[in-house]
């Protein structure tokens, strides 16, 4: 109860005198003892009352604050993830199928035992041909010793993700802006589906992979070649992903800028539970290079620490589940010194395979350039266009260490 609460019965006694007061003298006199009695009681009442009222004021919340004749607003809704995944057979057609297995299984050792003993040769299977063969040396950097146990909340393992890669401006950039967005988002939904029943075990959470700040070969005002999505086009993006329950991915392209540069201006949106980071080193331009020149570009360890360290401080600060941060790679010389890349567990670092063309060509390249530089998870980029054939998820899973993060472009 606030303290004008409390001082409502004085009040009343006020406006009681005021309508006395206002009529005629002969009124004014019959009433005359009856209001000097209530000029006595008003002064008593909020007397008594006003202690009261301010007793009661003292026991609202610390820093509280009120504003009279205003109900407080309830908070608005946090976003909530909702992944993919496969429906599963009832356990009634499981424990049917275990048994007809079982019989069958029984009847043809049955068979092979008599016609063994009866003199005929039991037939030779083959075993299946590892269709991505490792080195022990190789196989032996996976799981990547010491890597950070996941904390709650977090991403990975627990989901795969599968993202589709553009800009809604472009329609060279990638699938994102190659179709109008209710088929996109569409096609999305069934590709993630895709992937949950070739993974039954995994859950699949699809994601929209913003290229936020793209390359150009356009010098533009600053002269960093790079162009900055306007935050109208973020927002909208960012709303198909939120009211679904899917990620955001916003994905830096720097020019002739630099990641501890770009990165303040998305801080505002990585501050959302759903919004991760993306660098891409083929346009992490250096020695003033032009983008989409013969030049390749790169990014060092030191650059990805520091993209590491700012979602880490926005995870800290704003109490939010870890953040996960996909970097581009399909050459060496795209990410050096990765071995020297920080592990923090309140950010999940993805090497993504980023090369395109034929399924050996690819395999060949996630050998070379993210299996043997291990850093903590692994990513598989498709292209619709430019893959000859398009792999399967049954064939990307093939491969090992199996890919967390999957990109169509």
């Amino acid at each position: 109860m606030g303290w004008h609460d409390s001082l409502a019965p004085a009040l009343q006694i006020v406006t009681m005198q005021r309508l006395i007061t206002s009529q005629s003298p002969l009124t004014c006199g019959l009433m005359h003892c009856f209001s000097a009695l209530l000029r006595t009681a008003r002064s008593s009442l909020v007397t008594a009352i006003l202690p009261l009222a301010l007793l009661g004021c003292s026991n609202a919340p610390a820093g509280a604050k009120q504003t009279p004749g205003e109900a407080s607003e309830p908070e608005p809704p946090r976003w909530t993830p909702r992944p993919i995944q496969a429906p599963r057979p009832l356990m009634v057609v499981d424990s049917v199928l275990d048994s007809a297995a079982a019989d069958s299984a029984a009847i043809d050792s049955l068979t092979l035992d008599t016609s063994t003993a009866a003199g005929g040769k039991r037939p030779v299977v083959k075993p299946k041909k590892n269709p991505f063969p490792l080195t022990a040396v190789d196989s032996a950097r996976w799981p990547v010793p010491g890597a950070p146990e996941p904390l709650p909340g977090a991403v990975i393992p627990e989901n795969r993700i599968v993202a589709f890669y553009g800009n809604p401006l472009s329609k060279r950039m990638g699938i994102l802006g190659q179709i109008d967005p209710d088929s996109m988002l569409q096609k999305l939904e069934e590709t993630a589906m895709e992937w949950a029943k070739a993974d039954p075990e995994r859950k699949v959470l699809p994601a929209l992979h913003l290229i936020a700040v793209v390359a150009q070969g356009y010098p533009g005002p600053a002269k960093m070649y790079r162009l900055r999505m306007t935050d109208s086009l973020i927002e909208r993006v960012a709303g198909w992903a939120e009211q679904r329950g899917w990620l955001l991915f916003l994905d830096i392209q720097p020019g002739l800028s630099t990641v501890e540069a770009e990165i303040p201006h998305l801080v505002k949106y990585l501050t959302r539970p759903y919004v991760h980071l993306a660098l891409d080193p083929e346009f992490a331009m250096k020695d003033g290079k032009k983008p989409g020149t013969d030049w390749m570009g790169r990014m060092d360890a030191v650059e990805v620490n520091h993209a590491i360290d700012a979602l880490a401080k926005i995870v800290e600060e704003h109490q939010l589940p870890p953040k996960v941060l996909v970097v581009h790679r399909f050459t060496r010389n795209m990410l050096t010194n990765a071995s020297q890349i920080r592990l923090d567990p309140r950010v999940q670092v993805v090497i993504d395979m980023d090369g395109y063309g034929a399924p050996s060509g690819k395999k060949a390249a996630y050998k070379w350039f993210v299996v043997r530089y291990p850093v903590q998870y692994t990513g598989w980029k498709l292209f619709y266009k430019n893959d000859k054939p398009l792999m399967t998820p049954e064939q990307v899973l093939e491969v090992y260490p199996k890919p967390m993060y999957i990109q169509y472009q």
